[in-house]
C-alpha cells in the first residue's frame, strides 16, 4: 500500500565509471565500482538511511533528517577520498546530490517531484563534491548550515522558477576557506531566445518557457525515434540567459556547429551557442532526418 512522508532523498554515484572499464578492465573496474557501491549502502546504515536502490554505479537512499543524509555523505566522500590514497585501489571519486521533500512510498520505491530534484542535484555535482538544495539547505542545524555555500542556480523538470544550488563543504580546509554566497538572484541576465526544431515540430524557450525535453518518448517536447535514443534523452534549459544542454542518456549527445565543430556530451552539460545541430546518439549533420537544428537569438 501506498504512503505519503517526507524524507531527505540522497544520490551518489561514481564518476567516470565507464572511463575505469575502458582504461582498467572489465574486472578491475568493476571490483572498484562494487567496493564504492559498498562504502554508500554501508554509510547510508551508518546514519540510519534506508537504501532504496542501486542503479549501476549509483546509490539512491533515504534518511529522515537532513542531518543524517549529510552525516552519510561526508562519511562517503572521506572513505573514498581515503581508498583513492591506496597504491593497490583504482583512483575514483564519487559525487552527491540531495533534496528534501515529499515523496509516495509503494513497496521498496519511492516516487514523486522531490526525487527528480534530488537526482538533479546530483546531475549539478562534480567530482567530490555534495550538491543540494535552497530547501534542504532550511532543514538544517546552524552549525552544518555554516558549511554551504551557494554555487548556481537551475531548472527542475516540473517547477516553474530556478532551484538554487548549494555545496556543502565537507573538507575542512575548504570550509575555512569559503567564498561569500553569490547573490545569483542579483546577476544580470541576457534578454535572449532559443529555437529548436526537429521537422514538423518547434519549440522556443526563453523567460517565460525556460526548458524542453529530448527524446524518444512521446511526451517529449521534441520526439525523436531512433535506435540510440533514450526515451528522455536530453533536456535544454536556459541559466541565467544561456541556454544549457543537459544528457541524460545511455549513449550521449553531439552538437554540432555550423563550422562543422563537434562536440559530445555524456551525462555532462554544454551551453548552446549561436547555431547548428543536436544529434541524440550519434553525430547528425544539418539536414539530415534526424538532426534537431538550434538557433540562439539576442
Amino acid at each position: 500500500m501506498a504512503k505519503d512522508l517526507e524524507v531527505a532523498i540522497l544520490f551518489a554515484d561514481v564518476v567516470g565509471s565507464t572511463q575505469l572499464y575502458d582504461k582498467f578492465g572489465d574486472t578491475k573496474a568493476s571490483e572498484t565500482v562494487a567496493l564504492c557501491l559498498d562504502v554508500m549502502k554501508d554509510a547510508t546504515h551508518q546514519f540510519n538511511g534506508t537504501v532504496i536502490k542501486t542503479i549501476g554505479d549509483e546509490v539512491m537512499s533515504t534518511f529522515a533528517t537532513v542531518e543524517e543524509a549529510m552525516g552519510a555523505a561526508v562519511m562517503m566522500q572521506k572513505r573514498i577520498s581515503a581508498d583513492k590514497k591506496s597504491d593497490d585501489r583504482i583512483p575514483v571519486s564519487i559525487r552527491i546530490g540531495c533534496h528534501f521533500g515529499p515523496v509516495v512510498q509503494e513497496q521498496n520505491d519511492i516516487f514523486g517531484a522531490a526525487v527528480h530534484t534530488a537526482n538533479r542535484m546530483t546531475s549539478q555535482a562534480k567530482s567530490r563534491q555534495i550538491v543540494i538544495s535552497g530547501g534542504t539547505v532550511d532543514k538544517m542545524g546552524p552549525e552544518l548550515k555554516k558549511q554551504t555555500r551557494q554555487i548556481d542556480v537551475a531548472t527542475v523538470r516540473g517547477k516553474i522558477d530556478e532551484v538554487a544550488l548549494y555545496e556543502l563543504l565537507w573538507n575542512p580546509e575548504e570550509a575555512t576557506s569559503m567564498l561569500p554566497t553569490i547573490e545569483w538572484e542579483n546577476q544580470p541576465r541576457k534578454a535572449s531566445r532559443l529555437q529548436l526544431s526537429f521537422r514538423d515540430q518547434a519549440v522556443e524557450l526563453h523567460d517565460q518557457r525556460k526548458s524542453a525535453n529530448l527524446g524518444r518518448a512521446d511526451d517529449n517536447d521534441l520526439v525523436v525515434k531512433g535506435n540510440l535514443i533514450s526515451r528522455i534523452h536530453a533536456k535544454v534549459e536556459m541559466r541565467r540567459g544561456k541556454f544549457v544542454l543537459v544528457d541524460q542518456s545511455t549513449n550521449g549527445t553531439f552538437v554540432t556547429t555550423l563550422k562543422g565543430e563537434e562536440t559530445f556530451v555524456r551525462r555532462d552539460t554544454l551551453e548552446l551557442m549561436g547555431e547548428g545541430t543536436i544529434g541524440l546518439g550519434r553525430a547528425e549533420k544539418e539536414g539530415s532526418s534526424l538532426a534537431i537544428h538550434f538557433k540562439a537569438v539576442e
